[in-house]
Order: structure tokens, then C-alpha cells, then sequence
């Protein structure tokens, strides 16, 4: 493989837009230094914009060598789906009707956890946020089970809470549990989805390999969590709900699960966002306003990974392949926390002649990763989205999530690589 400049060119533009995720608090610094350059700075401290940013250096310097044509090829050739569907599922699942229907079970699992265990309501109510949910992401894909997570979270627990330390904790786990809690079937976790075709993995496949791995992970976790901070936990406000039709909430299940199930199909999933917009206005005494701002974000974050990390192949799968079955679970795992996991699996999906345990590995390390970092795994970014107004400045600190991340990382390495 010849390496050419722009591949130097893009994979140290990587780099620095990797450190920049760690050194956002800089900037907010330079804001109150410079502040008649306050908001460009204010702009660079958002973690969803950094990608973006560099990705558009990128390009720019593509453009002066080599002129506009070979910038805008690159730019058409790279495949936006993935965050074009983020996009889509946080609008619908972040839905009034989704939120009250959701709300709902969980209020009633709480409630028969409550009577048959005789403990509080409150640590209960949040186990299962952090257990259930990202567990329910193998049906609904992960995507769709960090925005409902996120948001039950930021009302229930984090709103009502002034513990730093606390929200962090909660915050490693959470994204822990939703990267791993997809693994039950082939289709929900980014880098399972990655693999599945070309590895011939289907539902009972990845199950028997990984599910109840992952089952085991997502539990302990959340109880090892909940125990450790029950004094923490808020208690559970007995406000009453507002009445929901059940015929809007089931309309907004459909919605929700025809984006799923066209999740491959960018024409199909973006038609149905537009036609659920025009739902939610037609009956919008039952709605509130769309999660449009954040979404959006997420999505052109998450579209600055595409462009920046389409050109990372030159080096990340020599590297891949050069690792024996021993270290590729390790190096999965760690390699996760500087890229994306769903772009690692398919660059590992390349190497020929692997064998069964270098392809658990690799899918394994990267599940394993995929909380280390905002950028880890393509969820996170959603979550970051939903919750960090509730952490000091609005910012939620890469170093401090990376080192909250680090127990429960820790639980899936013991599941699985030593048992």
C-alpha cells in the first residue's frame, strides 16, 4: 500500500482532533481570556463540533493541493448513513408519546421490583435505566436506547442531583452498558452490524458468542452502581403524569420502529422522519418541541468521524492484522477509545484468513471500548448531547468520563476475555 501525503495529512488531523476532545476545558479558558473572540471559542469547546471542525480543515487542505474536484469526490464518496439514522431515531425516540410510553414501563417494573424485593423505589427506578434500557438497545438499536436512557436519566436522576462525581460515574456506565448491551443481536450495535454480513453472523450466532456475556456486564454494572452511590440516588418526585392517548403513543411506536427497521435504507428512514414531523404538527397538543438542535449536532459529529476516519485505513488495518489473537482483544479495546468501533470491526472485517477467535476478539474489544470516549462509539454522542447541561459549564470533561469509564470497562474485560 503506497501512503501519500494526504494520508498523513488526515491521519494527524485525526490526532489533534482526538486531543482536542481532552483539551475542550482549554478553550473555554482562551473565551473568558479573548472575549471579543468569545464565541469561536465557545463554538471549538462544543465536543460535538470538533470533528466537524478538523474534518473541514481536511478538506480545505485537500482543496488548495489538489483543487476542488478531488475535496467534493472524497466528500461524495464517503457513506453519511450511519449518522444520518442517529439523526432520525433521536428525533423520534426523544418524542413526548415515546418518553411518557417508556416512562410508564419503567414506572411499573419499579413498582413490582418495589413489592416482591420490599427495597426503595428510587435505587430500583435507576438500576433499571442503566440495565434495562441499554439492554433493550438490541431491539431498538443502541442509538435509539442511549436517547431514551439520557433523557429518562437527565429528568429522574441527574436534574435533581448536585453531585459532580456522581454524574460521571453514572455516565461512564451508561455508555459502557449501552455499547455492550446491543450485543444480543446482530443488527443493533454498530460494529456487530459492521461484521455481521461479511463474517456470516446472525442473531442466534452473535447471542451464543456474546449475548449472555453482555447480559452479565450490563447487570453488574448497574448494580455495582447503584450500590456504591444509593445514598446519591434521588428519591422518585410522585408527580402524576399527563394523560397520553394510547393511539398517538402507538403511532409513534410505528414511526419508531419503521426508522429501525429501514435503518440501512437513508431514502426510507429520512421519508419517515419527515412524515412523523408532519404528525407531531398536525397533533401537536400531545407533542413538545422536537429534539432538532442536538440531533443535529450529533449527526454532523458523527459525520466529521466518517470524513476524518475514511482515511485512517492505511495505518489502523496493518496494524490490526499484525496483532495475534492474544493482544487483539486488547488492542480492540484500546484502539476503540481513539476511533470508532463500528469503523475498527470493519477494518479488522478486511483482514484475510482470521480466525474464529481473532473475529470474537476483535468484535468483543471493540464492544468493550466503546465507553472509553465520546467518540468510541457512534451512540455517545447523543447522550453527551442530552446530559451535559447538567455538568459545570455544560461541558462534560473527555479526561474525567474517560477515567469514570474505567471500573465498568473493566467488568467486560474480566466477562469477556477471562471467562
Amino acid at each position: 500500500m503506497t501512503v501519500s501525503w494526504l494520508d498523513y495529512w488526515a491521519a494527524g488531523l485525526f490526532a489533534v482532533a482526538v486531543l482536542h476532545t481532552f483539551a475542550a476545558s482549554y478553550f473555554h479558558g482562551l473565551s473568558q481570556r479573548f472575549p471579543s473572540h468569545a464565541g469561536l471559542f465557545h463554538l471549538l469547546v462544543e465536543v460535538e463540533v470538533v470533528f466537524g471542525f478538523w474534518a473541514l480543515v481536511l478538506i480545505l487542505g485537500i482543496a488548495f493541493a489538489e483543487g476542488s474536484g478531488p475535496s467534493v469526490h472524497y466528500l461524495e464518496s464517503r457513506n453519511y448513513t450511519e449518522p444520518l439514522f442517529v439523526f432520525a431515531i433521536m428525533v423520534v425516540a426523544a418524542s413526548k408519546p415515546i418518553l411518557h410510553c417508556a416512562t410508564s414501563v419503567v414506572n411499573v417494573l419499579t413498582f413490582l421490583l418495589h413489592r416482591a424485593l420490599k427495597l426503595p423505589m428510587a435505587p430500583i427506578n435507576f438500576w433499571l435505566l442503566l440495565s434495562v434500557i441499554p439492554l433493550l438497545g438490541s431491539l431498538i438499536t443502541e442509538p435509539a436506547a442511549m436517547t431514551l436512557a439520557a433523557l429518562l436519566l437527565s429528568r429522574q436522576v441527574f436534574s435533581q442531583s448536585n453531585d459532580v462525581a456522581f454524574k460521571y460515574a453514572t455516565l461512564g456506565v451508561l455508555f459502557v452498558n449501552v455499547s455492550v448491551g446491543g450485543a444480543l443481536t446482530s443488527f443493533a450495535a454498530p460494529p456487530i452490524l459492521m461484521v455481521a454480513g461479511a463474517w456470516s453472523w446472525d442473531t442466534a450466532t452473535v447471542f451464543q458468542l456474546l449475548g449472555l456475556k453482555a447480559i452479565a456486564v450490563v447487570v453488574v454494572n448497574a448494580f455495582a452502581l447503584t450500590l456504591f452511590w444509593r445514598k446519591q440516588i434521588p428519591v422518585i418526585s410522585a408527580t402524576r403524569t399527563e394523560a397520553m392517548p394510547w393511539i398517538v403513543q402507538v403511532v409513534h411506536g410505528l414511526f419508531l420502529l419503521g426508522v429501525v427497521v429501514f435503518a440501512h435504507h437513508l431514502v426510507v428512514f429520512l421519508s419517515l422522519l419527515l412524515f412523523f414531523m408532519g404528525y407531531t404538527q398536525a397533533y401537536n397538543r400531545y407533542q413538545q418541541p422536537l429534539m432538532l438542535k442536538e440531533a443535529l449536532l450529533v449527526a454532523f459529529f458523527l459525520a466529521g468521524l466518517v470524513v476524518l476516519g475514511g482515511l485512517q485505513q492505511w495505518w489502523l488495518q496493518p496494524l490490526l492484522a499484525s496483532l495475534d489473537v492474544g493482544w487483539i482483544y486488547f488492542g480492540a479495546t484500546a484502539l476503540t477509545a481513539m476511533t470508532d468501533n463500528a469503523a475498527l470491526t470493519y477494518l479488522g472485517s478486511l483482514v484475510q484468513g482470521t480466525s474464529d477467535a481473532f473475529k470474537y476478539a476483535l468484535v468483543a474489544g471493540a464492544i468493550t471500548g466503546g465507553g472509553l470516549t465520546v467518540i468510541a462509539n457512534a451512540p455517545n454522542p447523543a447522550g453527551l448531547a442530552i446530559l451535559r447541561e447538567h455538568f459545570p459549564d455544560q461541558g462534560v470533561s473527555a479526561w474525567l468520563l474517560f477515567k469514570a469509564a474505567l471500573l465498568p470497562t473493566g467488568v467486560a474485560i474480566v466477562v469477556f476475555y477471562f471467562l
